[in-house]
């Protein structure tokens, strides 16, 4: 292979802007050209082909496991050669989506949505990689350097001491240094097979609690595969907000609908990214950044954002490590005075513990059992003091025994109770502590779903 060229420099080339010529030889010597709607940048080695067609191409590749690819750069029309050998396809995994959610943004643009059906990701060695020569225009400066961006944001990062400063601080960072509008952050309940938003930056509501399942979406596929899902244009099918709503329906939850907490997205994002946050061999969040403009994230953008979720991934496995060696019993403390005013009624549906307080909904799943867990404490022994371990052991809030994320939830519930400027409050003392308020009467009630 030509050393002093190589993929990693070609990537402007990989996006899908210019559509590629590939050509083949079939068992009769006969050579085939064709175009193809996207190569996918796999590794410096590696370039991945969409198989969307039962054609002379394919028919001619498995014969022959040769290819020749003819590039062009969209910038400055310089044109490349790649010579390939065909290895395998694969039909399902991390690839595959990445390229399926690719494709989906590039047939919207192109005006093809419904023709093009990704069948399969062809995956090929680069065996080499010839310059062609040929009038092209200069070569552009970079619209932006990242890599000060990037480090930035990873000083902002070295200075959090809590799974909620971390939070913030990676959104907040991601807006400033990035020149992102619109971006939020998922924390994963494995369990549930979902996730669901703890901060979000650039919309009129935060959307605190809104959740996603996994697979679903742009956020859900880059979840359920654990593998950054990039779109530079748009795509219905991959707008989660439209595509949550879908599967609510189809699932017969419309009478549910209104107990939802909205999604705070964009309707029809011209381009997307998501990138999954993996710590300790679990999925811990999803980082999700969308624009009105297409081609808004480049591969460049994506490579430094999943090195910066990279280092906010160890925090929050470190984080949780901390909270869970804090002690397990609290202090002592004398029961707190039943609160005057009027009361506060609070309903629980213990089919997916979703809370209603005066009526209007505020949580459910597990951060609605805890939720619940500590009021009734409170009715009933006067309690305000917990310690995260006893939380998570308590039978009554049925944690997962692997994965729990409980800080997660717990976060979760702090800022859903400030969101909605409810008499309750949660409150971190301490690390591994949590502290209940309660400003009004309750009235708490179990009630069964209709």
């Amino acid at each position: 292979m030509n050393r002093l060229i190589n993929l990693d420099i070609l990537r402007n080339c990989l996006e899908g802007i210019v559509p590629a010529g590939v050509a083949t030889c079939g068992a009769d010597g006969m050579p085939n050209v064709t175009y193809v709607s996207q190569i996918m940048y796999v590794d410096p080695d590696h370039v991945a082909l969409s198989y969307q067609f039962f054609n002379k191409t394919r028919e001619n590749i498995l014969f022959n496991p040769r290819a020749s690819v003819l590039l062009m750069d969209p910038n400055s029309a310089a044109r490349y050669r790649l010579e390939l050998r065909y290895l395998r396809t694969e039909t399902d995994g991390a690839l595959f989506e990445r390229m399926k959610a690719k494709l989906a943004g590039i047939a919207s643009h192109e005006g093809m949505v419904g023709v093009f059906r990704l069948r399969g990701t062809d995956i090929y060695r680069v065996l080499d990689i010839e310059h062609l020569p040929g009038r092209e225009l200069p070569a552009e400066l970079p619209a932006r350097t990242l890599l000060p961006a990037l480090r930035r944001c990873s000083d902002a990062l070295g200075v959090c001491e809590t799974l909620d400063s971390l939070c913030d601080s990676l959104l907040d960072s991601v807006i400033g240094h990035f020149d992102v509008a619109q971006a939020m952050l998922l924390f994963a309940d494995e369990a549930a097979a979902s996730l669901f938003v703890v901060a979000s930056r650039g919309y009129p509501q935060a959307g605190t609690g809104a959740e996603i399942p996994f697979g679903v979406g742009v956020i859900g596929v880059a979840a359920r595969e654990r593998v950054p899902i990039r779109i530079m244009y748009a795509a219905a099918e991959y707008a989660y907000t439209r595509a949550v709503r879908e599967q609510l329906l189809e699932g017969g939850l419309e009478s549910e609908l209104d107990q939802r907490i909205p999604l705070p997205g964009l309707g029809s994002p011209a381009s997307q990214l998501a990138i999954p946050l993996v710590g300790g061999g679990r999925l811990l969040a999803v980082l999700y950044l969308e624009s009105r403009q297409e081609c808004r994230f480049g591969y460049d953008i994506e490579d430094a954002l999943v090195a910066l979720c990279a280092q906010a991934s160890q925090a929050m496995a470190l984080m949780q490590m901390q909270e869970d060696r804090a002690p397990e019993r609290v202090p002592a403390t004398a029961a707190a005075p039943v609160p005057a005013g009027q009361t506060l009624r609070v309903e629980h549906y213990p089919r997916d513990h979703s809370l209603l307080v005066d009526g209007d909904y505020l949580i459910k799943g597990v951060a609605g059992a805890i939720l619940w867990t500590l009021l009734n404490d409170f009715r009933d022994q006067g309690r305000t003091e917990f310690s995260n371990r006893e939380l998570r052991r308590d039978p009554r809030i049925g944690l997962p025994e692997v994965g729990d994320n409980l800080e997660a939830r717990l976060i979760l519930l702090i800022r859903r109770l400030d969101e909605r400027r409810l008499p309750i409050r949660l409150e971190k003392p301490v690390q591994g502590r949590i502290r209940l308020r309660v400003g009004r009467p309750l009235m708490l009630q179990t009630r069964e779903a209709s």
